[in-house]
């Protein structure tokens, strides 16, 4: 039987600055966040579980090493298979520079292949079937792709395949203009010989800036722009393209779609995790997650999108849709929240408003023109919203207590 492994690329804190308000609370970095009643990369460790022969995750990142205790302790008793590890960076070493700083590591157990998935990714993970595929062809890699609008295309990785064998005849990542529709969704399936194309692309970029007396020294090895574009040029890329939801979770606010596709997804794998109708229940409208520590108003309506953590309050006649609700939430009586993040320890009065605009999967600008763009609202940590208040398409910094009605705006 195949040895197989895996790395989870969790970055580190300097690169949580687009997952604000939410980044700030230092004890919860992005791949942490809970969506749809699990950490992000919960997500991805259930996935891994299911592959026979992956014996070990590893985090890679540059987060504190306490960071993760927790979470690693909670995955080991619920994935017992897998050995999950975290292997700290010195400093922030890049995409693929951390992989190959880790290669005896990673490579330790002799593993045939090797998956590499970016934390901030929410998708169906059709693993199972990337091998498969790979197994096919006599490339170093398989990257998981999919289809976008054409007019988004360039926010990503770009590929250029041969429609008959999927190989990869060009990559790019973040194009000026237009090459294809068909981009990368930063899910990789690496056969360990991969070591040696990396130590390759270390030399290239040392001999580059020995030429070059000018050019800037850069320690960072990327995945995407030193590995991927000489494996295609090379013809050792290919794609498997899936059909499957996919979409990165790179904003604050993007939490809330990928909530909604994880909790769509357990409505056909795990309909038990769903709050299921009771006669003396609350309205439940679609897929909904609540804690089991959580409470729910018999007279709330919920749904459909929402996910309900640890210890929240759901007052009476209380209307939720589309929004994530964080740990000792409390919602009180008549309170609606529409596209919103609630934050943790967070209060909203009654008859409150709390109502955010849904975005597109390729929302990131936060002000255009000195001007809140209208997105999903945000509370970070500890927030209080006063009774009758209106708080409409805004981003609202920890320990804030809003007593007048806002909009569009960026409460600091």
């Amino acid at each position: 039987m195949n040895v197989y492994k895996a790395i989870i690329l969790v970055g580190g804190p300097s690169r949580g600055t687009r997952f604000r308000p939410l980044s700030l609370n230092l004890n919860v970095p992005k791949p942490l966040f809970p969506v749809a009643g699990h950490p992000i990369i919960w997500h991805h460790l259930e996935a891994l579980s299911k592959i026979e022969g992956l014996k070990e995750v590893l985090l890679i990142g540059f987060f504190e090493d306490s960071i993760f205790h927790r979470f690693i302790d909670d995955a080991a008793r619920e994935f017992p298979k897998i050995n999950i590890r975290y292997l700290r960076e010195y400093q922030s070493l890049g995409t693929a520079g951390g992989l190959y700083h880790f290669r005896d590591e990673i490579q330790r157990g002799d593993p045939q292949q090797i998956f590499v998935l970016n934390a901030d990714v929410a998708c169906s993970f059709p693993l199972k079937e990337m091998m498969k595929f790979h197994n096919t062809h006599r490339g170093l890699c398989t990257i998981l792709g999919t289809k976008v609008a054409r007019e988004v295309a360039n926010k990503y990785g770009c590929l250029v395949a041969k429609p008959e064998s999927n190989e990869v005849l060009h990559y790019v990542e973040k194009p000026e203009s237009f090459i294809s529709d068909l981009i990368s969704c930063g899910i990789y399936l690496f056969d360990c010989a991969i070591f040696n194309e990396m130590k390759k692309a270390m030399q290239n970029k040392k001999n580059q800036v020995d030429q070059d007396q000018f050019m800037d020294h850069d320690d960072q090895l990327r995945l995407e722009q030193d590995l991927l574009r000489p494996l295609a040029e090379s013809m050792k890329l290919f794609v498997y393209v899936t059909n499957d939801f996919w979409r990165q979770i790179k904003t604050a606010g993007s939490a809330v779609p990928a909530n909604a596709l994880y909790l769509e997804q357990y409505l056909e794998t795990n309909p038990e995790r769903l709050l299921k109708k009771e006669p003396d229940g609350p309205t439940i409208v679609g897929c909904v997650y609540k804690h089991p520590t959580a409470f729910v108003d018999p007279s709330a309506k919920i749904g459909p999108n929402v996910s309900i953590g640890p210890r929240a309050v759901i007052g009476k006649g209380v209307r939720i849709k589309d929004s994530i609700i964080l740990d000792n939430a409390e919602i009180k009586a008549n309170s609606c929240i529409i596209n919103s993040i609630i934050g943790w320890d967070s209060k909203i009065g009654t008859w409150a408003r709390v109502e955010g605009t849904s975005i597109t999967n390729d929302q990131i600008v936060i002000t255009q023109n000195g001007v809140k763009v209208p997105s999903i609202t945000i509370l970070a940590k500890e927030v209080i919203v006063r009774d009758e208040i209106i708080i409409r398409n805004c981003i609202v910094l920890p320990h804030k207590e809003l007593k007048t009605s806002c909009h569009n705006e960026i409460l600091m």
